[in-house]
């Protein structure tokens, strides 16, 4: 279980801003104020790395972590950090800032080169954008406008076969340039309330 070096980890990091753990990859993302930097799974806990950090982990010998997605080996950019590693907490803490801030300067570049075409929005793909277009929505800015689910919505009705509840949490999050994992249990329950009624 997860749950010890979860909760060490949270009481460690909490310099670095409001911290929260979600449910990902399998394991619990750290985030602080909205921004993933740390994942703890297999009793383990993994920084994020970007291209220099990846260098400095892999010369330690430190291994990413790979998830399995419909059978697919996935790797991370989250290594897991050894026992000397964790056993210094200055050490870790360092480490847990340098990541969040990559990570949080990462996000705001990604944010401002937002792309023009559906397929290319967190979570979705080419048969999401041709389910789109056979309902009149086009390009990121109509998916915007129309709202997550309103396109859900004309989805469903346009399609005979059944669509997952799945696609609305990866409609919102693509709007939002999230993982559709990552979208609030709060916000999901709004949105059931409104496709129900």
């Amino acid at each position: 279980m997860d749950k010890p070096i979860l909760k060490d980890s949270m009481r460690l990091f909490q310099p670095l801003g409001r911290i929260k753990s979600r449910s990902m990859f399998g394991g619990f993302g750290i985030f602080a104020d909205e921004t993933m930097f740390a994942l703890v799974v297999h009793d383990k806990l993994h920084i994020r790395a970007d291209n220099t950090l990846t260098k400095q982990f892999k010369q330690q010998g430190l291994e990413p972590y790979v998830y399995h997605k419909r059978g697919f080996p996935v790797v991370t950019k989250y290594f897991a950090l050894s026992e000397e590693w964790q056993d210094d907490c200055d050490q870790t803490l360092q480490v847990a800032r340098e990541a969040l801030v990559k990570a949080q300067s990462e996000k705001s570049t990604q944010a401002e080169a937002k792309p023009t075409r559906i397929k290319d929005l967190p979570n979705l793909r080419l048969a999401t954008e041709r389910m789109l277009k056979k309902v009149g929505i086009d390009n990121v800015k109509q998916l915007e406008q129309t709202g997550s689910l309103e396109a859900y919505k004309a989805i469903r009705e346009s399609h005979v076969s059944e669509i997952s509840l799945e696609l609305l949490w990866s409609l919102e999050g693509a709007i939002k340039g999230t993982h559709w994992s990552v979208v609030p249990q709060s916000r999901r329950d709004e949105l059931l309330s409104r496709l129900h009624n």
